[in-house]
């Protein structure tokens, strides 16, 4: 049995780890600090070790040249965040195997583990030594998942989902640059991801940058990078984001974030397909496909002088609207058993599904967080919920399990705002008033179960919500 040691200084991530890598037959330890891993170390080998790089007490690359020296032939995956990819790169120089990026997923790890373990011993003695010849997977800023496990990417069924994924397969395969907007937590990295992987540019990297993370004074250090002593504390040469995407992909999250200063730079660049890097002369030329994403409506942004205008034409050759949740129906237990069965296999847990009153829940509440939030939502139900049971109201939040209730509708409220003043018929107001009747009567009929009485009206569920909205019975 090989013998695994997580070093993380989140103890659930630990625990996590401990049951599903137990239960696929590794002998997993955890350490919560740097010290504590160290002092585990001098006593014990372990064949494979996953270090988170920030860690309270030190960071990876700190780790990782204690962890070599003392094993030479441990084998080092870092698990790191979006942040932290490019010292992740350099770390696998420096003798990591390979990087796990956040969120994490039950199947990568293994199939990483298991890659990695799979190495003959002079391959991963190479590996500890940074030699360039040592074997390298695929880098992990270009994801291989497939379409059922893609982060966030699932294939839906309803006609919105259809209609998404004919853009996607109608532009992938060019080199046009994309704005996805929609709202937060609709999946616009994933969808940007799905792009690239239909894409000629596949084996190349994707690198997304989330844009609303870059302060003013760094925002062009991380995307155009720096020589060292180009401006104090610039103690080494920086390699930014569109290097590390040459020849593939960059998404830029949230690009409205972007300050105006750094717009103009970044226009010189996507015009030019040219970089320098801050404190140099030289240029890079770059081959790179550019996606942006926003929640905010980019047209409109430049209309109030937040966003360049040439800037936006730019990037608007082709642009893609990813719908909310509550527009995609009949996806929505797709996708909640999508996610449900993900999460079973992460906790090493049997959970057989969801109560017809969580179903119920599910398929009336709003979801003003998209697919982000069913994610967190059945997470922390799947748990919650004891293992060979189904997810139960229980498990849900107190804000959704209340969210899901039936309005309360005061009888004439409607209606006695149809009348005009002088008591004559209009044709207009009656037929609002028999509209307002007939959606009151089958909601009433399905319980307010939104998709059903969208299906038996024969309109969109978004539509029913808009006329509910109007006539104030949400």
């Amino acid at each position: 049995m090989k013998k695994v040691l997580v070093i993380d200084d989140e103890v659930n991530i630990g625990l996590l780890l401990t049951r599903f890598l137990s239960k696929h037959n590794f002998d997993v330890s955890t350490a919560v600090s740097g010290a504590k891993a160290l002092a585990m170390l001098k006593e014990t080998f372990f064949d494979l070790i996953l270090c988170d790089f920030r860690l309270e007490d030190t960071d990876g690359k700190e780790m990782l040249a204690k962890i070599k020296e003392l094993h030479p032939s441990s084998i080092v995956i870092i698990i790191t965040g979006y942040s932290d990819i490019k010292i992740a790169v350099e770390m696998i120089k420096m003798g990591a195997y390979d990087y796990i990026s956040k969120p994490l997923y039950p199947d990568e790890i293994l199939e990483t583990i298991h890659k990695a373990l799979e190495q003959p011993a002079e391959e991963v003695s190479a590996s500890s030594q940074g030699s360039a010849s040592a074997p390298r997977k695929e880098s992990k800023t270009t994801r291989t998942a497939s379409d059922k496990n893609m982060e966030g990417y699932i294939m839906g069924e309803s006609e919105v989902s259809q209609e998404l994924y004919r853009q996607i397969d109608l532009v992938a395969p060019t080199n046009f640059s994309i704005i996805l907007f929609g709202e937060s937590g609709t999946g616009k990295e994933a969808v940007a991801q799905r792009i690239h992987q239909m894409s000629k540019r596949k084996d190349k990297p994707f690198v997304a940058v989330d844009c609303g993370s870059l302060t003013k004074e760094l925002a062009g250090s991380e995307l155009f990078g720096h020589e060292k002593g180009s401006f104090t504390g610039a103690l080494g040469t920086k390699i930014g984001h569109f290097e590390t995407a040459n020849g593939g992909t960059l998404l830029l999250d949230e690009v409205a974030n972007l300050s105006y200063d750094i717009q103009v730079s970044l226009l010189r660049v996507v015009q030019e397909r040219k970089v320098k890097r801050i404190g140099s002369t030289k240029e890079i030329d770059l081959d790179v496909r550019i996606v942006v994403a926003s929640n905010e409506d980019l047209w409109e942004a430049v209309g109030k002088g937040k966003f360049r205008e040439d800037l936006f034409h730019r990037f608007n050759e082709f642009s893609i609207y990813l719908p909310p949740l509550r527009e995609r129906g009949e996806d929505i237990m797709l996708f909640a058993r999508h996610f449900l069965e993900n999460t079973a296999a992460e906790l090493g847990k049997e959970i057989t599904g969801f109560d017809e009153e969580v179903i119920e829940c599910f398929e009336t509440y709003h979801w003003p967080g998209n697919i982000r939030e069913m994610k967190n939502v059945i997470r922390r139900a799947a748990l919650l919920t004891p293992d060979g049971q189904h997810v139960s109201m229980n498990g849900l939040p107190l804000e959704m399990a209340s969210a899901g209730s039936a309005p309360e509708v005061e009888t004439g409220s409607f209606s006695s705002n149809l009348v005009e003043e002088d008591n004559t018929p209009n044709l207009k107001n009656v037929a609002l008033e028999a509209e307002y009747e007939t959606i009151l009567k089958v909601l009433k009929q399905v319980n307010y179960n939104k998709t059903k009485a969208a299906k038996i009206l024969n309109i969109d569920r978004k539509t029913l919500y808009n006329k509910m909205k109007a006539m104030n019975l949400t």
